[in-house]
């Protein structure tokens, strides 16, 4: 086989010359459709906050932006509508019906992993407010062209560290250096990336930070010794928050628990705590024949005990019940208004006595993945594109 001719000066100032060419098409490419999701949030923006600036001049503003520096940024107002609207468009969240009443912790300005996880645990504090939880947004430094933003690796604030679905993170903070992990229901570390090169940063979460909620039962006082609690903020922060096709990587958002999350898959899934058994045998249910319904009653107990124990301690948790009834309250609202209220039915329905709920029996507008502002589940933790 001849071996290839050496590459003359010329060829290589061809070939060189070819990728920058590739490169300005990407980056057209990527201007337009930056701009195009620009365009269409504004106007959006504009729509339902008439008393605001034109949207002509505003895009005419951010097209200039992104010709400067290959992104824009948004005004204080626009986050906090394109957070909210996140929210409303978030097809799997039973609890929409609030989505006007995010609170917006606006730290952009923030990069540093100390001061990222920092405010973090303010976040929960903020959104803990004494057991009367408040729905609470914070949001951290956008990725900008060849400047990809830090990272949280986890899926919420709190995660326990027995939990088998945290398993993963238990041992990136082992291997970080974190020494816990022994103790039943022990907080993992809080894990900050700054960017795909370095090791992420572990930072314990303060006590006063996380509120918990030791489990009990109304009619079993045996329940206590099977030594359960829960955290009472369930603060997302595995997804980014894509408003205007700027990308929002750090945006931890909380709601308030609704009981069969903790109760039905949390401690009930037998990949999380596969606690059925253990509550069966306490209440002498004959697990050993699926006819006695024993899964079903046992269900049924320990999702009676999240509830009962939250109230007792006066911390915010919603049934399914109230919860589906108010959803189809949003809904009804959504159509007077002349907008679609997309549902991912498979998530909406509650995982205890599905059909016993009103969001069961009827049909709903369908998912659109290409719907924006929205919260997006990241396929990976940095992108190739930014790693």
């Amino acid at each position: 086989m001849p071996f290839p001719r050496p590459r003359t000066a010329l060829a290589r100032a061809a070939s060189v010359g070819a990728a920058s060419v590739r490169a300005a098409h990407t980056r057209t490419a990527e201007s337009g459709t930056l701009l195009r999701e620009a365009a269409a949030f504004v106007r959006q923006f504009a729509e339902e906050n008439p008393d605001g600036a034109r949207p002509e001049r505003r895009i005419e503003e951010i097209a200039a932006a992104v010709e400067a520096f290959g992104t824009y940024e948004h005004t204080p107002e626009e986050l906090a509508f394109g957070a909210r609207l996140a929210w409303r468009n978030a097809d799997r969240c039973i609890g929409r019906l609030y989505w006007n009443n995010l609170t917006v912790r606006d730290l952009r300005h923030l990069e540093h992993p100390d001061d990222i996880a920092r405010h973090c645990f303010e976040h929960l504090r903020t959104a803990t407010n004494d057991g009367r939880i408040r729905p609470v947004i914070t949001v951290f430094a956008p990725d900008r062209p060849g400047r990809p933003a830090p990272r949280l690796l986890g899926e919420q604030l709190v995660r326990y560290a027995d939990d088998p679905r945290s398993a993963s993170r238990a041992q990136l903070a082992a291997d970080l250096g974190w020494k816990g992990g022994r103790e039943p229901f022990e907080v993992l570390p809080l894990l900050v990336q700054a960017a795909p090169d370095q090791d992420p940063q572990f930072y314990e979460v303060p006590e006063d930070a996380v509120l918990e909620v030791p489990l009990t039962h109304p009619q079993q006082p045996g329940f206590a010794r099977l030594g359960l609690r829960w955290y009472a903020v369930p603060a997302v922060c595995d997804m980014n928050l894509e408003i205007g096709g700027i990308t929002y990587p750090a945006a931890p958002f909380n709601g308030w628990y609704m009981g069969t999350e903790i109760g039905s898959r949390n401690l009930g899934d037998t990949d999380r705590y596969d606690l059925l058994p253990a509550v069966a045998d306490l209440f002498g249910l004959d697990s050993g024949n699926e006819r006695t319904l024993w899964r079903d009653r046992a269900l049924v107990e320990l999702n009676l005990a999240v509830l009962h124990s939250f109230q007792q301690a006066g911390v915010t948790i919603a049934d399914h019940h109230t919860e589906s009834a108010r959803f189809l309250t949003h809904v009804e609202r959504e159509h007077a208004r002349g907008r679609g209220c997309p549902v991912d039915w498979s998530w909406i329905v509650p995982p205890l006595s599905g059909s016993a709920t009103a969001v069961f029996h009827r049909y709903y507008d369908a998912p659109d993945p290409d719907l924006r502002p929205a919260f997006v589940h990241r396929s990976t933790v940095w992108p190739a594109s930014l790693a």
